[in-house]
């Protein structure tokens, strides 16, 4: 199994890191990766994300974004929520340096707006990730024009330090963060980068079966300075 023999050449040192999934489920690049790799020292879970460079310099950083978790967490609790949010404010950080990581915590509900499950969990989360790093520019639940556009986050979320200028959608569960992404992607014409693992000991990056090769060279190149950065 390529896989397999890929994720081995990345234990043993014999590459650096490892790009799968062109032709491959998820499962089938992150179970090798779990089984032989592990996880970095202090990971609590291991998520994804998704780097997406848009046509719209007025949001995130000149236009990018990094979206989350759009590639592995099915249905996270309140708890993974927050671990995701954290996580990947750190990667923000590592491929963004210079700029400070905002985190938006996505819901339909903002500030409380709406009644749920899925507001409930969220603010929850907001709460936990607080408690776990309270110097991180992180608010929730928002929707999704309260977290870009200033002009609403006046109206909907007045005072809050992400709203209108957050650089890191944490979707609520995968299915909105999937969705979301390929919307982006198709209607917007925003070039896509991941699914991007986090959490993982070394380099593994997975791929959509629907990417062009211009993804595959994208991650690629992602891959490359992540191990540059573990050096």
């Amino acid at each position: 199994d390529a896989t397999y023999f890929g994720t081995m050449m990345v234990k043993m040192g014999d590459a650096d890191g490892l790009v799968s999934g062109a032709c491959h489920s998820t499962a089938n690049t992150l179970r090798p990766a779990l089984q032989i790799l592990k996880t970095a020292p202090g990971t609590k879970l291991v998520s994804a994300f998704f780097i997406m460079c848009t046509k719209t310099p007025q949001y995130g950083a000149d236009g990018t974004l990094l979206f989350a978790d759009c590639g592995l967490n099915i249905d996270p609790n309140a708890d993974e929520l927050s671990e995701i949010a954290l996580a990947s404010a750190e990667s923000w950080k590592a491929f963004m340096p210079g700029t400070e990581p905002k985190v938006a915590m996505l819901s339909f509900s903002t500030m409380g707006s709406a009644k749920g499950d899925v507001p409930a969990k969220v603010q929850e989360a907001v709460k936990l990730a607080n408690e776990k790093n309270p110097e991180l520019a992180l608010d929730g639940d928002l929707q999704l024009d309260a977290a870009l556009v200033q002009s609403v986050a006046d109206l909907k979320a007045p005072g809050s330090a992400v709203a209108g200028n957050a650089n890191i959608l944490v979707f609520p569960d995968l299915e909105a963060g999937n969705i979301g992404y390929k919307l982006v992607q198709r209607f917007g014409g925003a070039d896509a980068y991941g699914p991007i693992l986090q959490g993982i000991a070394k380099p593994v990056n997975d791929l959509s079966r629907g990417c062009s090769a211009d993804d595959i060279v994208g991650v690629v190149a992602i891959t490359a300075v992540q191990a540059q950065m573990a050096e």
